[in-house]
C-alpha cells in the first residue's frame, strides 16, 4: 500500500473497527482450504460450531496447521501483513486460531466484546469516559479472519456493532442476547447492529469479531504484539514453515530486542 492509502484503510478500520478485503483468495484455494477440513470428519456444526485452537484448549491439530500447507500459507499473507503492520507495528506474533463452521437453520450467536466498556464482564461504571491519545491506536489484538464461504443478508454470517470498540458504555443486554430460534426470514439488525457481506475468498481484520451465523466456514487468527501475554499461545505445527511464519509461533518477547521485525524493510530484521 502507498501511504494514501494507508491512510484510508487506518481511518477506516478506527472508524468502523474491522475491514473487509476482497477476493484475497482464488476459488480454487478456497475450494481447496474446505477439502482439507472437509477431509477431517470434524462433528457436525451442531454438535461443536469451532475447530481448531482456540481459547487457551490446544487439541492435537495444532490449530489446523497440522492440515496442510494451504493452511500455513494464511498466516503471513500478503494481503493482511501490511494491515496488521499498521495495526500492531514491526513485531507482533500468533496467540490462537480456530475456525467456525455453521449450518443453515442454526441459533446465531450472541454478540460479544473482550475489552472495554462494552465487554460484558466490564466493571466501568456508567457514564465514565475511556480517554485516547489523538490520532493513536491502543488496542492489544487483532483477528484475521478468512471467509470460505459466501455469507450476507441471505446466508448468515458477521455480524458486529460498527464502532463499539469505542463505546464508553456497557453492551445492553438487550442487543447482546441473541433473538430466540432459526434465522430464515430474519431481515435487518438492531440496535446498531449491522450485517458485514462477505465472499468465500475475503479477508476481515477486526480487534473483536461476532460470531458468523449460517451457513458458513471461517478460519479466525488472533494476533498481538510481540510483548502481550494471554495465557493461550499457538503451537508449532508438523508442516514445514518459512522462517517468517515460524517467528509468528515463537513465546511472546521484548520487540525488537528479542523479536525482529517481520518485514524486510524493518528495524533489525533479517534481509
Amino acid at each position: 500500500m502507498d501511504a494514501s492509502d494507508q491512510e484510508m484503510q487506518q481511518y477506516l478500520f478506527d472508524l468502523q473497527g474491522y475491514l473487509v478485503i476482497r477476493n484475497v483468495l482464488e476459488a480454487a484455494e478456497a475450494a481447496e482450504l474446505n477439502r482439507l477440513i472437509d477431509a477431517q470428519r470434524l462433528p457436525s456444526p451442531r454438535e461443536r460450531i469451532r475447530f481448531g485452537s482456540a481459547a487457551g484448549v490446544h487439541g492435537p491439530d495444532h490449530g489446523f496447521l497440522n492440515w496442510g500447507e494451504p493452511f500455513c500459507r494464511l498466516l503471513d499473507h500478503e494481503a493482511i501483513l501490511p494491515i496488521l503492520r499498521f495495526r500492531l507495528g514491526d513485531c507482533f506474533r500468533l496467540d490462537r486460531l480456530y475456525g467456525i463452521r455453521m449450518h443453515e437453520g442454526q441459533t446465531m450467536g450472541s454478540m460479544h466484546a473482550d475489552y472495554g466498556a462494552s465487554a460484558r464482564n466490564s466493571f466501568t461504571r456508567a457514564g465514565e469516559r475511556f480517554h485516547f491519545a489523538p490520532n493513536g491506536i491502543y488496542e492489544g489484538f487483532v483477528v484475521a479472519a478468512w471467509n470460505l464461504a459466501d455469507a450476507g443478508p441471505a446466508h448468515g454470517g458477521f455480524w458486529c456493532i460498527p464502532g463499539s470498540h469505542k463505546s464508553n458504555f456497557k453492551l445492553p443486554r438487550q442487543i447482546h442476547e441473541p433473538r430466540k430460534g432459526g434465522l430464515r426470514g430474519h431481515s435487518g439488525g438492531t440496535g446498531g447492529v449491522g450485517r458485514v457481506v462477505l465472499r468465500g475468498g475475503d479477508a476481515r481484520n477486526s480487534p473483536v469479531e461476532s460470531r458468523p451465523r449460517a451457513p458458513d466456514t471461517a478460519l479466525q487468527v488472533l494476533r498481538l504484539p510481540h510483548g502481550v501475554v494471554t495465557g493461550a499461545g499457538a503451537s508449532a505445527a508438523d508442516v514445514p514453515l518459512t522462517p517468517r511464519q515460524e517467528a509468528l509461533l515463537t513465546e511472546p518477547a521484548d520487540p525488537h530486542t528479542f523479536a525482529p521485525s517481520l518485514f524486510s524493510d524493518g528495524p533489525g530484521a533479517e534481509r
